[in-house]
């Protein structure tokens, strides 16, 4: 078992890497009461939660079993989570336990975070995008119909359980959408990762599980090295957000769950390296790099056909890095940096949209 540790001083926790851990885990070592709260959805219950449950013999163990899909990152299921949380008489030394994928790592860390002003809570994320991105770093939140992750809070887990043996019940799409958030890691900050990716393609897409948690492993530290810099987004943390911006666009103008997170990532990283092109920093040849990749694992690289420039902005506009009422972009530089603009032109905007 691989490990490593989120440094934040006294906010700092583990992230377990290994095959197996959803059935042996060293996951009671970070419960502190009696009481445990399970928040999963229907299709990873009949998966994984018995197993879990086996780890916790010992525990007053409850559930909450949500429908699956990103339209149920919502404040009506926020709502139930709190009110099952009173009605079995949870208190400040309950702990939740967020078992799925990013949907219900982020809507259990946001309940985690107002409950009782705050109780622990544990990450067991089973799919690809929510063991390399959205487990890490405490960022919790739900869905609102006018932006994505609008209402939310920063958030630490306790703990974060990545069992790489889940990947093989992950369906294909729900993969390659995983493997947008990877790639954006390459991308944004590690050019001898990219360089990997490209090497160890075939052996990725075939499920090699050592490829996979080495590959797991290497997005973590990237992203616990930021967050360690930055917790709540103030400065380099942003970075993070490269493709993000024109994502949260597409999947807030098309209906939540049309577009699965990744897949707006993907066509969102190509028009922030398309942009990079108009302004001068990135060759086309680089940006025809990118695309390959991500056409290799079966993503988008163009936005939806039926979105101009105005269904963008009318979301852009909301967006959570924006400040002083200017439009914040992550663009490329180079394959392996980025950095952050908020001069960008409409007419700019226009020519990759």
């Amino acid at each position: 078992m691989s490990s490593l540790i989120v440094e934040l001083g006294s906010r700092s926790y583990p992230i377990y890497i290994d095959s197996g851990l959803l059935s042996n885990s060293p996951i009671t070592s970070h419960i502190k009461g009696n009481k445990v709260c399970i928040v999963t959805n229907a299709v990873v219950a009949d998966l994984y939660l018995a197993s879990l449950q086996q780890q916790l013999t010992n525990y007053d163990v409850d559930v909450v079993v949500l429908a699956d899909g990103e339209q149920e990152k919502s404040l009506a299921n926020f709502e139930r989570i709190m009110a099952h949380l009173l009605s079995k008489l949870h208190g400040r030394d309950s702990t939740l336990i967020a078992l799925g994928g990013g949907v219900i790592g982020d809507i259990t860390g946001f309940a985690a975070a107002c409950y009782q002003r705050g109780i622990d809570f544990i990450q067991v994320p089973t799919t690809l995008l929510a063991q390399v991105d959205s487990s890490v770093g405490g960022k919790t939140a739900v869905n609102h119909p006018l932006g994505k992750n609008m209402i939310g809070a920063f958030h630490q887990p306790k703990a974060v359980l990545i069992d790489v043996q889940s990947l093989v019940s992950l369906p294909k799409r729900e993969f390659a959408a995983g493997m947008a958030e990877v790639i954006k890691y390459g991308i944004l900050g590690d050019v001898e990762f990219f360089a990997w990716l490209e090497a160890n393609k075939v052996a990725i897409k075939q499920g090699n599980s050592s490829v996979l948690a080495t590959m797991i492993e290497r997005c973590c530290q990237n992203k616990a090295n930021i967050v360690a810099q930055d917790e709540t987004e103030s400065g380099v943390r942003a970075l993070l957000n490269l493709g993000h911006t024109f994502a949260h666009a597409i999947e807030a103008e098309q209906g939540y769950g049309k577009w699965l997170h990744g897949e707006a990532v993907a066509a969102g990283m190509v028009q922030a390296a398309n942009l990079a092109v108009v302004l001068g920093f990135i060759t086309s040849s680089q940006v025809k790099r990118i695309e390959q990749l991500l056409r290799y694992f079966d993503l988008p690289t163009e936005g939806p056909s039926t979105m101009d420039i105005e269904s963008y902005l009318k979301h852009m506009v909301r967006d959570k890095k924006n400040l002083n009422g200017k439009i914040r972009l992550i663009i490329p530089t180079s394959i392996g940096k980025t950095e952050i603009f908020d001069n960008i032109s409409r007419e700019q905007l226009q020519q990759v949209i």
